[in-house]
């Protein structure tokens, strides 16, 4: 039953590893926005339950309160949220991308792995039966594994803050090259939530993780200009 629900999740995963693989161009990025990442307005499902506010960006960041986590795009990156919603829109059982960003544009081509952050949110009632995040990792690691990808960590507890998420590392060959996955799996108000991280190297995963942060907002530190395209 799980796996006959992620049909939605194949596809937005698909787009991340084929954005991933498109390697670095000398194309210079542009300003992220300080807006919101989607209208502001709060739908309402089928059912009358209020969907999940998207979250804004502001000076580089999104904020998210309705799950109460923010992430810290690198500097210079570009952001894709819009496209990679494509036009699924604020329907029930849908998947939800939240954030999208790229350190240098999907289609520019190059000779280094690009970079990405994607983070998406799903109805846990897509998924009749689930019941821990673990169990989400069966199709995702099923799905991503025939893309050619390695399993690098099996599914383990990982912590950030005060919250326990459950992650699973993966790996695929390039060429000369070796793209790096962790994605970070959470169970939370109803919905699945999904990180996840690609760089060039298993230390520039950890950078990128290191970006979330779950708990009240901060009143950002001056940091120079703002990223640029």
């Amino acid at each position: 039953m799980i796996r006959m629900a992620f049909c939605v999740l194949r596809k937005c995963c698909f787009f991340v590893t084929l954005s991933a693989a498109i390697t670095v161009s000398g194309q210079q990025s542009k300003n992220l926005p300080t807006s919101p990442a989607r209208p502001g307005s709060k739908p309402t499902s089928s059912t009358g339950a209020p969907l999940p506010d998207a979250g804004t960006i502001t000076e580089g960041r999104y904020h998210n309160p309705f799950w109460g986590f923010r992430y810290k795009i690198p500097y210079g990156w570009v952001e894709r949220t819009k496209e990679m919603q494509g036009d699924r829109g604020d329907e029930p059982g849908k998947s939800l991308v939240l954030l999208a960003a790229f350190e240098r544009p999907p289609e520019a081509a190059g000779d280094t792995v690009n970079s990405a952050v994607v983070i998406a949110a799903e109805s846990a009632s897509s998924y009749p039966g689930l019941k821990t995040a673990a169990e989400y990792f069966g199709p995702l690691t099923e799905l991503t594994t025939g893309k050619g990808f390695q399993v690098v960590n099996a599914p383990y507890q990982f912590p950030v803050g005060t919250n326990q998420l459950v992650r699973s590392d993966f790996s695929k060959t390039l060429g000369s090259l070796t793209m790096q996955q962790a994605s970070l799996v959470l169970l939370q108000k109803g919905y699945i939530l999904s990180f996840t991280f690609i760089g060039g190297s298993e230390d520039e995963v950890e950078e990128l993780i290191e970006n979330l942060s779950f708990g009240p907002s901060k009143k950002p530190k001056a940091e120079g200009p703002s990223p640029r395209h």
